[in-house]
């Protein structure tokens, strides 16, 4: 009886760690992957991979595509670790705010919070503009490299700052990019000054945002609402003014979670 206790628990975690190997897999891969590819990658049978990404697709962690049968993540991992503030959703919080930032600046709007070192877009209001710019909800990009990622960590606690930079290697995308540690901490002190963050081409040429961060009712930063824009549409001397837009958007999002 215990034996079996055992080779059963050893299985079950045995089918976890495949599992979770998967899940890593397929968040390196955006454009999926199929069986045989999955299989191979991580050395499993290919029988033992459709028995687990079956599950998973029935559970909605997967998405199998009609058109190539390769395997993509959902966005059931980012709805996990959407934030909430005093059991209210950040996002439902947000939306109403988003959309007025939109209509105001004529630019998409992302809500974005700091996860795993990096900021994790949470939603977007898109631009009705012919030539936009927009993210997909559950990406990651780089904290130094962006408004909203600058914005929340120049409002960190000292430690926590001092955490992320030591764990960060800071690499170059543009000509732009704050890629040293006397940039990005020069650049932080000018955010807290003004109270709003600006990506001037720093992570992708031709691309400009502007961003706010959100504090909790201790004042730490939950996250960051942006306006991203083409570099000809969103020019230096609108930042101050798309900055106060932001501003007084991340003040009525933090209102309605403090209600």
């Amino acid at each position: 009886m215990t034996e079996n206790i055992l080779i059963s628990e050893e299985a079950s975690a045995k089918g976890t760690e495949r599992t979770l190997a998967i899940l890593e897999l397929l968040g390196r891969f955006r454009k999926g992957q199929s069986s045989s590819e999955i299989a191979r990658a991580l050395g499993l049978p290919v029988n033992t991979v459709g028995r687990i990404t079956e599950t998973m697709t029935k559970r909605g962690w997967l998405y199998r595509r009609e058109d190539d049968r390769r395997y993509v993540l959902t966005n059931r991992v980012a709805d996990l670790t959407r934030p909430q503030v005093n059991d209210k959703s950040l996002v439902v919080s947000s939306w109403d705010a988003l959309k007025e930032l939109r209509d105001r600046t004529g630019e998409t709007t992302q809500l974005l919070a700091m996860s795993e070192g990096k900021t994790l877009i949470l939603e977007q209001c898109v631009s009705d503009q012919a030539i936009k710019v927009s993210g997909t909800v559950g990406m990651r990009v780089p904290c130094y490299s962006c408004a909203p990622g600058k914005s929340i960590l120049a409002n960190v606690p000292e430690d926590e700052l001092e955490q992320y930079l030591e764990e960060v290697t800071l690499k170059r995308f543009t000509p732009r990019t704050l890629a040293t540690r006397e940039l990005l901490l020069g650049d932080l002190e000018k955010i807290r000054a003004c109270g709003y963050g600006v990506d001037e081409a720093e992570g992708l040429a031709g691309i400009h945002c502007v961003s706010a961060v959100i504090l909790d009712d201790y004042h730490y930063p939950i996250a960051a609402v942006t306006t991203i824009a083409p570099a000809f549409r969103l020019p230096p001397d609108r930042f101050e003014d798309i900055g106060q837009a932001c501003i007084e958007t991340a003040g009525v999002i933090r209102g309605k979670l403090l209600k």
